[in-house]
């Protein structure tokens, strides 16, 4: 087992050490930090999870092996940084940086710790999602040519003004920090690294400051076109798509997956339901274990966070074009 801390317990921490725990990852929280103690007390006690309120003590516990970082997204390069100093494992949840240069800061100092790095991008691991992936690792598509995205809800629009979530600064370009990075990193994991972006950010219907509705055109290095969209004030909405010269296949739930090939009857493929989330935590203790791999590269973490990056940039520009 992983003796690990995890730093943050608001809605998402809780969600976090739950996905550990039911999937049964090898992972033990034994430590806990948070800003707010007095209100998860309970959760705390029932999984057993020493509390306190500094992650400097937490990251001095020699016991401690790893650290899970579920906190605002600005905070996220100086703690990895100072984890990987104490030469802890992480996994950071996304997004994994704000910008590019963070981001490849944070993960030159994972590098020098010589530490395993792992971030909250479990999207890709969907089963409709490993269907789209498995279909370019056969060739089924032959040349992609365009991608599709768009992941939109509204669980986020009634959520307290005063949150570090819907502050501007950490919340940039509508549902992008929350959303629209997922839509990113399942781009990069299927079509491969983006070379430039631009991205429109408005407000429709909740007059929010960093904009509800987010929109963008995407090149990729290898030519292939993309485009993105995302909403924070919408009913629930998951879809990627991608075009092929041979085929086209579509994500359109968690476990539905919409294939056309070329003179083909449309095949619609159906797959198990799996936990996509405690997966994800399930590779990050393996590989901090010696037990193989993260599946995505510092190399791809770098790749997402660059886009992000690029989509922030364009939307204050008014839609110019940004290099990634």
């Amino acid at each position: 087992m992983l003796n690990t801390a995890i730093v943050g317990l608001g809605w998402w921490g809780k969600t976090l050490v739950k996905a550990a725990h039911d999937f049964g990852a090898p992972i033990r929280f034994t430590r806990g930090v948070s800003m707010e103690p007095d209100t998860v007390r309970d959760f705390a006690a029932e999984y057993k999870i020493a509390l306190g309120t500094s992650f400097e003590e937490v990251i001095a516990d020699a016991q401690v092996q790893a650290v899970v970082l579920a906190t605002p997204h600005s905070t996220h390069r100086a703690q990895v940084e100072a984890a990987a100093a104490a030469k802890k494992h992480i996994y950071c949840e996304k997004p994994f940086a704000l910008s590019k240069a963070d981001a490849a800061a944070a993960l030159e100092a994972c590098q020098r710790a010589g530490i395993v790095i792992a971030v909250g991008h479990h999207f890709r691991l969907m089963p409709s999602m490993r269907v789209l992936a498995e279909l370019k690792q056969a060739g089924a598509f032959g040349t992609i040519m365009h991608v599709e995205g768009n992941y939109s809800h509204d669980w986020l629009a009634n959520y307290p003004a005063g949150s570090w979530r819907m502050q501007a600064d950490e919340s940039r370009a509508g549902g992008m920090t929350s959303q629209g990075v997922h839509v990113l990193d399942c781009f990069r994991d299927l079509v491969g690294p983006m070379k430039r972006i631009s991205a429109l950010s408005k407000s429709r219907a909740l007059k929010a400051a960093a904009g509800d509705t987010t929109a963008a055109l995407i090149e990729f290095e290898n030519g292939a076109t993309g485009t993105l969209g995302t909403t924070i004030k919408a009913p629930f909405d998951w879809r990627i798509a991608v075009y092929g010269e041979h085929a086209t296949a579509t994500s359109v739930s968690e476990t539905r997956a919409i294939v056309r090939r070329a003179g083909k009857e449309l095949e619609v493929i159906d797959k198990p339901a799996d936990f996509h989330l405690g997966r994800n935590l399930d590779y990050f203790a393996k590989a901090a274990l010696g037990q193989g791999a993260f599946p995505i590269s510092p190399a791809g973490i770098l790749q997402t966070a660059a886009a992000l990056e690029a989509v922030f940039k364009s939307v204050d520009a008014n839609g110019a074009w940004m290099t990634v």
